[in-house]
């Protein structure tokens, strides 16, 4: 990602770059977040209120900020490829584009070094469990008030991880679970967008064509993906990360080919 900042704001559904929205935030109330400092966020969610809602939420914490927003996973994925260099993106599991957790998978594999809090209507402390496994630096309930909202943001910007108070993180996931994440956490940013058209059950000529590549490196990439997950099929493959989404990743039956 480029070290300069760059103004970037959302992109419509035809792939056309809308012009950023920066906004000029009011004086910090009482969070401990440097004046001084510029700080740069994309909100993604599909919900355009959700995100005007969540962008005004903001408003507050900073003296200065540009917030970009993307209604789409594949608008984010621009925004970031484009080279913003953001501080934190606020996620959305549920967008265009992605299935469960598969969106947070991909950000963390690509962007290791980029601060992403999960903001989902979701609030299973399982759910919880789950994106602090995959590597999030946090997760907001969407019904979280606008003062707790602001708290947790700014403390996940000063190096912190929040998470709701009730929810109970040491539990962690059963043995089996567990190796299966570990197992995911090795798939590159390609293999895991790969996985995820597997689970839409897409063909390898699909997948070759929504990603511009050959036939033959998706095979290579599924042959790296059944060796990572230590299975033998695609349709293994599938199951296997299935079974870490919690009931967020519906099961479509994935085809040979």
């Amino acid at each position: 990602m480029s070290s300069g900042r760059q103004q970037v704001g959302p992109v419509d559904r035809t792939g056309t770059s809308a012009v950023t929205c920066a906004v000029r935030l009011r004086a910090n109330r009482g969070v401990s977040l440097s004046e001084a400092e510029f700080h740069h966020l994309l909100i993604a969610d599909d919900h355009p209120l959700f995100r005007g809602a969540l962008r005004e939420a903001v408003n507050g914490l900073f003296e200065s900020a540009a917030i970009g927003e993307a209604g789409t996973f594949e608008e984010v994925t621009e925004l970031l490829e484009r080279g913003g260099d953001f501080d934190l993106v606020l996620l959305d599991l549920r967008m265009p584009g992605v299935r469960g957790f598969s969106g947070l998978m991909y950000l963390r594999a690509q962007y290791p070094g980029l601060p992403i809090v999960v903001v989902s209507a979701n609030d299973d402390p399982a759910v919880i469990r789950r994106c602090m496994e995959f590597g999030a630096s946090g997760f907001i309930p969407k019904t979280l008030g606008v003062e707790a909202l602001r708290q947790a943001i700014a403390r996940v910007l000063q190096g912190e991880v929040w998470t709701p108070p009730d929810v109970d993180l040491g539990r962690g996931s059963d043995a089996e679970g567990a190796a299966t994440i570990a197992r995911l956490a090795t798939l590159t940013p390609q293999q895991v967008r790969v996985l995820m058209m597997l689970s839409g059950g897409l063909l390898n000529k699909q997948i070759a064509y929504e990603l511009g590549v050959s036939e033959a490196t998706v095979k290579a990439h599924v042959s790296a993906i059944l060796q990572k997950l230590g299975v033998e099929s695609r349709t293994q493959a599938v199951i296997a990360a299935g079974k870490i989404e919690a009931g967020q990743w519906p099961q479509v039956p994935a085809r040979e080919g």
